[in-house]
């Protein structure tokens, strides 16, 4: 993996949360490469909204109230799409590699953060079968924005369980062929995510 991606995939992973410090040398040092690609990568992350300025140092992105809340309208009817249209494209294989993971996400319960990581390889797998690249570019974006949320729902009390019941209707929804229903369990799904979010954010308060 180039810069870019090493640096998003550890913001992904947790390993840089919302407002760490990158260091151009540090990060250089951390994928045993010059540094020159990984400016390059760091100024591309800053136009990307990514990363901001803080004086003169970079930091990773904090999202807002408002902005995580425009974050789920979007990603809602990005998802609801992928799923409408994996529901007419999907091939079999497909469909059966999608129940195959919603069975067996099950095992990861009581470990948010392997379960955070199956839920993005579910969704994922729903965009490629939705077989619309432009839209897999524009849920690829949206799902880099999500990693810079500071908690995951899926660590809240009961939201595993319940999220993993919401693959199953969405993968079965697609196996029936039903892409109304499928866009509606999908919309549903994160809606229920949004909310738990919001609960766990009014918390904090």
């Amino acid at each position: 993996m180039d810069a870019h991606a090493l640096i998003l995939d550890a913001i992904d992973r947790g390993d840089f949360r919302p407002g760490d410090r990158l260091v151009e040398s540090e990060l250089a040092d951390r994928f045993g490469m010059s540094r020159t690609p990984v400016r390059e990568a760091l100024q591309r992350l800053e136009t990307q909204s990514v990363l901001v300025r803080d004086g003169r140092s970079l930091i990773v992105a904090t999202l807002g109230h408002d902005q995580m809340a425009e974050l789920y309208a979007v990603r809602t009817e990005l998802e609801a799409l992928a799923a409408r249209l994996a529901a007419r494209h999907a091939a079999e294989e497909e469909i059966r590699v999608l129940r195959r993971m919603a069975e067996e996400d099950a095992a990861l319960l009581g470990d948010p953060t392997a379960l955070v990581r199956a839920n993005r390889r579910f969704h994922g797998q729903i965009h490629l079968a939705s077989h619309n690249r432009y839209l897999v570019q524009q849920l690829g974006m949206v799902h880099r924005s999500m990693a810079l949320m500071a908690t995951t729902s899926l660590a809240a009390e009961g939201r595993g369980d319940a999220a993993l019941a919401e693959h199953r209707a969405i993968v079965e929804a697609i196996a029936r062929r039903d892409g109304e229903a499928a866009a509606q369990a999908l919309r549903e799904h994160l809606s229920r995510a949004f909310e738990t979010r919001l609960r766990e954010e009014a918390r904090r308060l």
